[in-house]
């Protein structure tokens, strides 16, 4: 594909025009003359297109023609219509300090966005300044994703997906002090454009690099839960509800604010204001759980003193992911393998808010990182937990706490079998006051009880 007029000679707008005109014909793109090249405005990419970026390309998001927000966006995202069989290969993305607050669509922040795709690969991906407002990659609502070869640096999350089925992020690189990855089911109304399970996954090859300051995890899973509208119901920010065949939410500022609805929303797209409340219609696709199943987590190092992974829900004034009264979703069928732990700081390797049927850690390299369970919402009932650690090595010496549990009550099943301890005075250790544990263990300090 011709794309002689996309040059680093050339300004971010006539870039911007020459990529685009390059791209609106579909086929593979080759841009392989080394240097960096002004982009100016949002590139929409289209299905059955590959842009390929050979070394020393580097892409710069400029703001010549005004402030703009999405580097790459899908066609179809602003239409709610699915693209396919798209790759972007090669993209060395300066952000260049143009990390822009502002959703065009609302929901989908990413520098690089996607929004009713399928058959979408990001591959040899790098991003070394991202800014505390924009995702780095961002995918919502998608079927067969694949993320691989990726290097990411800077403040918001790295690769932050909504909504979907089938997916495999691996090779990654991350030094973020936001999440490195997160799978947000659920999520804030300025965070995801719709709301769905995510699941069939695989994130693989992953490090989580040490940095001066930190929050989040390496891997958030979000999880919700909501009910139908309902007259005289009390909603806050982010709170979805159904009505008329349809999800809709509350937009409105982080401050607190409880309103009263007294009329449904109704409309068909778009956000209207009703009894002060601007609910955003988010979808047609109806269903009142979403959470994170069916996915494995192996051969991740994490460098960085913060939590591993954590199941959670939300609840305070930017989003509660679970309405009063809703029996909360249960994130299920997930797998740890081949963890290992290089950080010194007593801090979980799996933190746990949610329910969970089955959690399963397989050759993890523990030091004093515990597994904790604990509820921010205490009329939750989390149900059971069957928790399996294999083949395990633990590097702590003395008493080490393994489990740590919360929340009344919990009922939990505790089995360890192939353990490694490298210290003689490593003792396994349960913080626990619900007496409700069963343990079958080969760990100093714990056995059948």
């Amino acid at each position: 594909m011709d794309v002689s007029e996309f040059s680093p000679d050339a300004s971010g707008t006539a870039n911007a025009r020459a990529l685009q005109r390059a791209v609106d014909q579909g086929g593979t793109i080759h841009i392989t003359r080394p240097g960096v090249y002004r982009i100016a405005a949002t590139i929409h990419v289209g299905s059955q297109t590959a842009l390929i970026f050979g070394p020393g390309v580097i892409l710069q998001k400029t703001a010549e023609a005004g402030p703009f927000t999405y580097v790459f966006l899908n066609k179809g995202a602003l239409t709610k219509t699915h693209d396919e069989n798209i790759l972007i290969e090669g993209l060395h993305l300066q952000v260049n300090e143009q990390d822009v607050p502002r959703w065009d669509i609302p929901g989908l922040r990413g520098q690089v966005a996607f929004f009713c795709v399928r058959d979408l690969i990001i591959r040899r991906f790098r991003c070394y300044d991202l800014g505390p407002q924009q995702f780095c990659i961002h995918v919502c609502t998608f079927e067969d994703l694949v993320v691989e070869d990726v290097i990411i640096h800077g403040k918001k999350d790295g690769v932050h997906l909504g909504s979907g089925r089938r997916f495999r992020i691996s090779h990654g690189v991350f030094k973020t002090f936001d999440d490195a990855i997160a799978l947000n089911a659920h999520d804030y109304d300025t965070a995801n454009p719709e709301l769905g399970w995510i699941e069939d996954g695989i994130v693989e090859n992953c490090h989580d690099l040490t940095a001066e300051h930190t929050t989040g995890f390496f891997c958030r899973l979000l999880a919700g839960g909501w009910t139908d509208w309902r007259p005289g119901m009390q909603v806050q920010k982010s709170d979805t509800v159904i009505s008329q065949g349809r999800l809709y939410r509350v937009c409105a500022q982080p401050d607190g604010r409880i309103y009263t609805s007294s009329t449904a929303p109704t409309h068909p797209q778009g956000t209207v204001e009703r009894d002060g409340i601007s609910w955003v219609m988010l979808q047609e696709t109806v269903c009142y759980h979403v959470g994170v199943r069916n996915v494995v987590f192996r051969d991740i190092t994490l460098h960085k003193p913060r939590i591993g992974f954590a199941y959670l829900f939300d609840d305070d004034r930017f989003s509660r992911s679970v309405y009063p009264g809703v029996q909360p979703p249960s994130q299920d069928n997930i797998r740890f393998e081949n963890i290992t732990v290089t950080h010194a700081e007593p801090v979980p390797l799996l933190h746990i808010t949610t329910p969970a049927d089955v959690i399963r850690v397989d050759r993890a390299r523990l030091r004093h990182n515990p597994i904790v369970f604990t509820n921010r919402t205490p009329d939750f009932d989390l149900g059971p937990t069957h928790l399996s650690l294999t083949n395990c090595t633990f590097t702590a010496a003395g008493g080490f706490a393994l489990v740590k549990v919360e929340v009344t009550p919990k009922r939990l099943a505790l089995r360890t079998a192939g353990s490694i301890v490298t210290d003689p005075t490593f003792r396994a250790i349960i913080e626990d006051d619900t007496g409700a544990i069963a343990v079958d263990s080969d760990l100093p300090g714990l056995g059948p009880r």
